[in-house]
């Protein structure tokens, strides 16, 4: 792989936005990148009959297999070429790493251009949540993210983001029965906080296929927007036109890009909203969350209080708690009171202990301050879950994703 473009090593002028991705070789074009009916068409434009697309489409849909020695179905002469052609290898495993007895796996993958990214999969008593990458690094530049930290090397295409999912769902069926061991806060996966499905239900164990999808790994999604979207309609899309998972059971997190979240609003497609906040006031949050700098707290608010009002779906409110920084009684009351100015019932609060980076001058907020700062939330009557730190030993929890190979 010597011979691979390398990702850029310059890192960004702290506080620095890339709003625009650099533009790199695009992926090789993928059945996951088209409906059903592009997928047929680009059949035909190969020479074939349009239902070989819905064969392959079945294969990797529904038995998530790209290996053409388990496709019978296909006639052996060209069935390499075809498979080839429909399905080319997007991600290549460099290693994956282990942790919670097995039940937490990061997985870092080479793309074809050279760029690395990472995916987590995470076995819960209840479902099985993978956190994915968007995006070969982030433009965010959140200063105590590891992925911000390293800059933005490009976006990712909606195959791209789709395959993390179905290796994922490979790695189940392969890893056999595993009894996950018992966590000590709010799950990845129930973004909600209410543990229950679309029919008021607990969501059954997480078995030998992902249940939840939450796009917290690389990258900012709304600002890959296009690509997102598609790959969010390939998980929805019913088997084996796609993976025919529950909207309900893939979260969207965004930094607050407001015209994404906007535009998000108007998809008709009721994921959750998870919306990184991590300081109720623009002077911290402007330093926290470098986009405050263009749309201020209230603005991001605003934003995902109307994607609730449109789908009716809570948000939820990610709080990185970070020692003597945003972590202080008054800053609880402040969100309190500005979560509450919207209304009751809309949002659920997730802080989560901050997880330590290298070349980070911050560090996780002390037990009992934590503990006062979620009691003020929950006694001015916000639901409040401390965020499960699930995965910070291998540096796969929040804001630890760097994509290094050591």
């Amino acid at each position: 792989m010597t011979d691979l473009p390398q990702p850029s090593t310059t890192r960004p002028v702290p506080g620095q936005l890339t709003m625009k991705a650099p533009r790199r070789g695009k992926p090789p074009r993928h059945l996951a990148d088209l409906d059903l009916a592009g997928r047929v068409e680009l059949a035909k434009e190969l020479g074939l009959p349009g239902f070989r697309a819905k064969q392959l489409s079945t294969h990797y849909f529904t038995h998530h297999t790209d290996d053409p020695a388990q496709m019978s179905d296909l006639p052996k002469a060209g069935r390499e070429e075809l498979v080839a052609a429909l399905l080319p290898r997007l991600l290549t495993p460099v290693h994956t790493i282990s942790a919670d007895e097995g039940a937490t796996l990061k997985s870092l993958w080479r793309l074809h251009d050279g760029a690395t990214v990472e995916s987590v999969l995470m076995r819960y008593r209840r479902r099985a949540t993978i956190c994915i990458s968007s995006q070969a690094g982030c433009g965010m530049n959140c200063p105590f993210c590891a992925t911000g930290q390293a800059g933005l090397t490009r976006n990712m295409s909606a195959a791209e983001i789709v395959d993390q999912v179905v290796a994922a769902n490979r790695m189940l069926a392969e890893s056999g029965d595993l009894t996950a061991p018992a966590d000590s806060g709010a799950e990845l996966g129930d973004e909600a906080g209410d543990g229950t499905d679309e029919g008021g239900n607990p969501p059954s164990r997480g078995g030998h296929r992902v249940t939840n999808v939450v796009f917290m790994g690389m990258g900012e999604a709304l600002a890959n927007y296009k690509s997102a979207i598609g790959a969010i309609r390939r998980m929805v899309d019913p088997s084996p036109e796609g993976l025919g998972m529950s909207a309900r059971g893939i979260t969207m997190s965004s930094v607050g890009l407001v015209t994404g979240i906007d535009k998000l609003t108007q998809e008709g497609i009721p994921v959750t909203l998870a919306l990184s906040l991590h300081a109720p006031d623009d002077e911290l949050r402007d330093e926290l969350v470098p986009i405050n700098t263009r749309f201020k707290v209230d603005e991001a608010i605003d934003s995902a209080h109307r994607y609730y009002l449109a789908t009716g779906r809570r948000v939820s409110i990610e709080y990185a708690m970070i020692k003597d920084i945003n972590d202080q009684a008054w800053r609880a009351d402040l969100l309190a009171k500005k979560l509450l100015a919207r209304g009751k019932g809309w949002v659920h609060i997730n802080p989560i202990p901050l997880n330590p980076t290298p070349g980070s001058k911050w560090t996780a907020s002390r037990p009992g301050v934590e503990q006062q700062f979620v009691e003020r939330l929950r006694a001015a009557g916000i639901p409040t879950t401390v965020r499960d730190t699930r995965g910070s030993d291998i540096d796969g929890a929040c804001g630890q994703l760097a994509a290094t190979s050591s």
